[in-house]
């Protein structure tokens, strides 16, 4: 078991973590595929997504938007179909739509009680905006993928975190859904990291892709976080 007393700040990640991004991008890509004669599963949507967003987020640096953009565009060729403007912007503009998992708000306030809490997400900062009210609390920083010009599992952003949140690396807990986004790059840096395993239509994975590594802690929701974390 993790000695919570180790660390004084928990970094997030945000969508997937703290945002329930499936029942986000699955309806809106279900639509457009649905409007274009075409069906998959959800797992295989997520895949292909999981490695569509991969692939818009190698080479120059490009905002979120285009990112979610150009994996709409992917779908497109993949499938043998093409996206109308407006199915291309409705992936990225349905992100002001996406909630909060049901236990992230009162986590957040519990976790807030005991750690200064920051935000380490794959985002752009105005969409980061979008999503900010919804979950209620005040985080001491937000560094995102605009703000580092790199996504996760580029250490520049954890890099940038670790400059920005003025505490040592093992004093810093990340918590983040996906290996590898948020556990092997915050290892290779030294940080602890807790695996929330939220569920899923691609179980154990989700909407990114599959790696192996082992966190500090694995929980099923960050409810679960927060109860091991304050009450310890």
């Amino acid at each position: 078991m993790l000695d919570f007393t180790r660390f004084e700040i928990l970094t997030f990640d945000c969508y997937g973590t703290l945002i329930n991004w499936e029942a986000g991008i699955i309806p809106v890509l279900r639509r457009i595929l649905s409007a274009h004669g075409k069906q998959i599963d959800d797992a295989t949507l997520l895949m292909l997504y999981g490695d569509f967003e991969l692939r818009s987020e190698e080479g120059a640096f490009r905002p979120y938007r285009e990112v979610l953009e150009s994996v709409v565009r992917q779908f497109g060729a993949d499938l043998r179909f093409t996206p109308t403007a407006e199915e291309v912007h409705s992936l990225p503009d349905s992100l002001s739509t996406w909630k909060p998992w049901p236990d992230t708000v009162a986590a957040l306030h519990q976790l807030k009680t005991r750690f200064r809490l920051a935000i380490l997400s794959n985002v752009d900062d105005d969409l980061f905006a979008l999503t900010r009210p919804k979950l209620e609390v005040e985080f001491d920083e937000v560094i995102t993928a605009q703000q580092a010009r790199a996504y996760k599992p580029s250490l520049k952003l954890f890099e940038l975190a670790l400059n920005r949140i003025n505490a040592p690396a093992h004093r810093v807990l990340h918590v983040g859904q996906s290996i590898y986004h948020d556990v092997i790059p915050a290892q290779a840096l030294g940080l602890a990291t807790v695996r929330v395993n939220r569920p899923s239509a691609r179980p154990g994975v989700g909407a990114v892709k599959a790696a192996e590594a082992k966190p500090d802690l694995t929980v099923s929701s960050l409810a679960e976080l927060a109860a091991a974390a304050v009450n310890e």
